[in-house]
């Protein structure tokens, strides 16, 4: 990935890890895996990690321990009525920015 993808990357990654979590509850590996299945392979584990840590400071998702069959218990996480709130509005936000990237592709029309 270049520069420029990683940077808008970081932009967005928020909104779409709680897309995905809108989706199904998943641990921090799973989801990293799925990104990189989706040709996101420059992701490292530590960011989604630390994304996670984050949204579940700020309330967006609920946790809960699960036993592992190695090691410790995985934090799966699930995305709660905040976070859907929240990840409502970041559609909205990005079908905005993507309607006038759009406009400004096509030349300004």
């Amino acid at each position: 990935m270049g520069k420029q993808m990683t940077e808008m990357l970081k932009g967005v990654l928020e909104g779409i890890v709680l897309a995905i979590l809108a989706g199904r509850s998943a641990y921090g590996y799973e989801i990293t895996a799925w990104l990189r299945e989706q040709g996101f392979a420059d992701i490292a584990e530590g960011t989604v990690y630390a994304l996670l840590i984050r949204v579940e400071q700020r309330g967006l998702v609920d946790v809960e321990k699960v036993p592992s069959e190695k090691g410790p218990p995985r934090k799966v996480f699930s995305l709660n009525d905040q976070g859907r709130q929240y990840l409502d509005e970041f559609w909205k936000t990005w079908g905005f920015l993507a309607e006038r990237l759009e406009q400004l592709h096509q030349g300004g029309k």
